[in-house]
């Protein structure tokens, strides 16, 4: 995908939006242009000219192209993810981020419950946090039960929030819908914000950084999602006590 003939026919711009795609290269395949124009800081016209020059018609071709391209060259490898969470703690200090906190707090307001949801490592992280709302004052549990028995009625006011990396864990998104159902309101924290999950939330936080995959399962950092979840706890905390 990337000759020879094609890196060197880019220019600085173009050189400089190259080096960060690999550099970041799971985490580019979910980004949309604008997000990745934000962070290599460019143009969206500079990454619609990059495409043309590797053969693609769009982004949309080149995120298809680039994400079999990874998939063939044995493309997730365990590399140093410091400078991968370094981004994500600026970005967490824009407004977009700040202001989707203060959603999600005003929404943990006015509930009476708040339900974690989540499997696996993000089941784990689901635990932690019903314990730190809880330690702040919250009524909190956590469910990694498909056939955990859902006993409120709609009229209740209750919360979700989901973690996930991928946002498509069949079982997650079979109790998110569950909760759905019973009139709760849904918070999803994902890596990225097109996925099943995220589409089916109130309100989503995607956090995007470098997938990364062993033969058995999924190490994701879990930093940018346990960062969020203490960010809203100590916000509550500060500003919306009794």
């Amino acid at each position: 995908m990337f000759s020879y003939n094609k890196i060197q026919s880019f220019n600085e711009l173009e050189l400089s939006l190259y080096n960060y795609i690999m550099k970041n290269s799971e985490k580019v395949i979910y980004m949309r242009i604008r997000e990745l124009a934000n962070e290599a800081h460019v143009s969206t016209t500079t990454i619609l000219r990059f495409c043309k020059k590797i053969d693609c018609e769009g982004f949309s071709e080149f995120k298809v192209k680039f994400k079999m391209y990874l998939e063939q060259s044995g493309g997730n490898i365990l590399t140093d993810n410091t400078s991968m969470i370094i981004d994500f703690l600026k970005k967490a200090q824009g407004k977009e981020y700040r202001e989707k906190i203060d959603l999600v707090c005003e929404e943990i307001n006015k509930a009476s419950t708040i339900i974690f949801v989540g499997m696996g490592f993000s089941g784990i992280l689901s635990k932690y946090a019903g314990r730190y709302l809880s330690a702040i004052g919250r009524n909190a549990i956590y469910i990694d039960d498909p056939f955990y028995p859902l006993n409120f009625k709609p009229s209740d006011n209750y919360v979700a929030i989901a973690f996930s990396v991928s946002g498509q864990t069949a079982t997650v998104i079979n109790n998110i819908n569950r909760l759905k159902e019973k009139g709760c309101r849904i918070v999803s924290i994902t890596n990225n914000e097109s996925s099943i999950l995220a589409k089916i939330s109130d309100i989503n936080i995607g956090y995007y950084v470098q997938q990364e995959k062993t033969e058995n399962d999924d190490i994701t950092t879990q930093i940018p999602a346990l960062y969020i979840i203490e960010t809203i706890g100590r916000k509550l905390y500060k500003n919306y006590k009794g």
